[in-house]
């Protein structure tokens, strides 16, 4: 089969497009033909091997020169090829979606994932849309839900409102009863807007932490402010979900990490809950985004596509040109 291999940390020039012998499931797995896998920033940051703290935090997945797992890629949906002998939830043919978490392995023609990662896809997307869903509708999903406690008719501020998690977190909030605020650049006003956001912020034009509003909740999808900005934002018993974010530049030794950091540490210490979210994948949260989806208040907003021969322009594109909602690959 046909896969996109790395064997050191570098540029997606490091990515290479290799003939690889096609996976054989154990028993607890179920072997997909991939027709699409997503690109999130991840993939990136295990490309990169950035921030270098992650080598250390994370060492089931960073190597010291290169990643654990040669295959990239998360996130994928196909048809089942095979079952391992112990599957008993899917059969040949079966059209799927999954998340194969720290394994990786996506941007390959053939994947074998445990069948406690993997659900039926939703019958009203396509492969493409259906991919796009798992790692970042997870964490728009435990943000709010599991983290952020969102209730209907509270505040919610999505930073980072038309990314590849924030399209989601919007749609999500909403569907949750939620007065939804979202933060993005002028170009994408438009597009949050059509997600269900009540308000839209332009950061070009306007500060959210200097607006003078306060929120019950605000998911951070971003990391670009300090923790005295996000708090200004908060009613005084807010909540503040931090999820990472930075941006690609390149040898950073602590990056998005040391706002998650901050946070926890002073989080026992004042009234906000500052809280850091670690999303993990399974089939119950799949099967809850998958009924968002089927009912029609969740839809996959994908910016571009790509071929498998050019994930490497796909993670450059992600990295560099701001791309809004999701890229994925076409396999």
């Amino acid at each position: 089969m046909k896969a996109i291999v790395q064997d050191r940390y570098g540029s997606p020039d490091v990515l290479e497009l290799k003939e690889l012998d096609r996976p054989v499931p154990a028993p607890n797995e179920v072997l997909v033909r991939v027709h699409a896998a997503a690109v999130n920033a991840r993939d990136w940051h295990i490309m990169r091997g950035d921030p270098y703290i992650a080598r250390l935090m994370l060492p089931s997945v960073f190597g010291f020169s290169g990643p654990k797992r040669q295959i990239r890629g998360r996130d994928f949906a196909g048809r089942v090829e095979a079952v391992g002998a112990q599957v008993t939830r899917f059969r040949t043919g079966d059209e799927v979606y999954g998340d194969l978490g720290n394994a990786d392995g996506a941007f390959a023609e053939y994947v074998c994932a445990p069948d406690t990662t993997v659900e039926p896809k939703p019958a009203n997307l396509t492969f493409e849309q259906a991919a796009a869903i798992p790692l970042a509708g997870n964490t728009a999903l435990m943000g709010l839900r599991d983290v952020g406690r969102v209730k209907p008719g509270q505040h919610v501020l999505i930073n980072g409102g038309s990314g590849g998690v924030g399209t989601f977190a919007v749609q999500i909030a909403k569907s949750f009863g939620a007065e939804v605020t979202a933060v993005c650049s002028t170009r994408n006003v438009d597009l949050v807007r059509s997600l269900g956001a009540d308000h839209v912020i332009d950061y070009t034009r306007d500060d959210f932490t200097r607006g003078g509003r306060q929120y019950d909740v605000v998911f951070d999808l971003v990391g670009n402010r300090s923790l005295a900005e996000y708090r200004r934002a908060l009613t005084p018993a807010g909540t503040l979900v931090l999820s990472g974010g930075g941006v690609s530049g390149g040898g950073s030794a602590v990056g998005p990490v040391g706002l998650l950091i901050r946070g926890q540490a002073l989080s026992p210490f004042v009234r906000h809950r500052l809280l850091a979210l670690t999303e993990s994948p399974g089939k119950e949260n799949l099967a809850a985004l998958r009924e968002l989806a089927e009912s029609g208040k969740v839809t996959p907003v994908i910016d571009r596509t790509f071929p498998l021969s050019q994930a490497p322009e796909a993670i450059r594109y992600l990295e560099v040109e701001h791309a809004r909602a999701k890229v994925v690959i076409t396999v």
